[in-house]
């Protein structure tokens, strides 16, 4: 017995007719009957009422039937779970409360480990540490290092926000200003930023903030707006954007972090490379 055979029975349960079920299973008739009569050997027992014309089910076929369909699902259970565990042996889980520090990482991680594939997302941090600590995922990124005895934190980088304005805004002379130098303008917002939004949703509650999905309707509006907006010195390097902007640094220490990259002292071989790279 072997679940060719069990797909077999399934699908004359189906078709209703050993022909029917022949023709949906692409193969003859003969062959198939051959096959449904090697399974009754099998387990000792007829499955079929035959006459002259015609194969049907009988009582006992009908209960194996509902065997089959269990262990076909068993199987496709089993095929899923093995599939998906072994997808997740291979695969990196990344979580960060910002997207540029991912610009840095995900490249480093893709050069020093080639043959694993790399999935990241944005949560916010209590999401991060709950995924963290659950094994969720294997790295995160934080704006500090953490404070468990059981991870490691390693520096990946520095960003500094910056408010961007055009050069007739009333800031557009100051050298530097703080959130509350800031609280009650109207500006231009993205709305996958990570913790930057919550950051900015608290240092400047009576703000209006403009929020846009798109990065190209975001891009036009910042280059063809007179509205403010905020821009990061690796946003800025990383997309080279030349608008006609005043870039006015923002001189709170949390508009200034220091990422980290947190791990479980556990995986602290598997992620030796990566480390090292860190480090370097």
């Amino acid at each position: 017995m072997n679940i060719i055979q069990l797909e077999q029975l399934m699908e004359i349960a189906k078709q209703k007719t050993l022909s029917a079920a022949a023709e949906s299973l692409h193969i003859s008739q003969p062959a198939l009957s051959r096959s449904m009569q090697k399974l009754e050997n099998d387990l000792e027992a007829t499955l079929f009422d035959r006459t002259k014309n015609s194969i049907q089910l009988n009582e006992t076929g009908k209960l194996a039937v509902k065997y089959a369909e269990n262990v076909l699902n068993a199987v496709s259970t089993m095929r899923n779970s093995i599939t998906e565990f072994e997808k997740k042996k291979r695969t990196i889980f990344v979580c960060s409360c910002a997207p540029a520090p991912l610009w840095k990482l995900l490249p480093l991680l893709s050069a020093a480990y080639p043959e694993s594939t790399i999935s990241s997302e944005l949560k916010n941090i209590p999401q991060i540490l709950k995924g963290l600590k659950s094994f969720q995922y294997q790295i995160a990124v934080l704006p500090q290092a953490i404070e468990d005895n059981e991870f490691l934190s390693f520096k990946l980088c520095e960003e500094h926000l910056f408010f961007s304005v055009p050069p007739a805004h009333p800031l557009a002379t100051y050298s530097g200003v703080h959130f509350h130098d800031l609280n009650g303008e109207t500006a231009l917002l993205m709305s996958d930023i990570g913790f930057w939004r919550e950051l900015t949703n608290e240092k400047m509650p009576d703000s209006h903030f403009i929020i846009q999905d798109n990065v190209f309707d975001h891009k036009e509006l910042v280059r063809l707006s007179s509205l403010p907006s905020f821009v990061s010195d690796l946003a800025m390097e990383q997309e080279k954007s030349a608008f006609n902007r005043i870039q006015i640094p923002i001189l709170d220490e949390e508009a200034n972090p220091q990422f980290y990259c947190i791990i479980h002292k556990s995986q602290k071989s598997q992620f030796a490379t990566l480390l090292s790279k860190l480090k370097s």
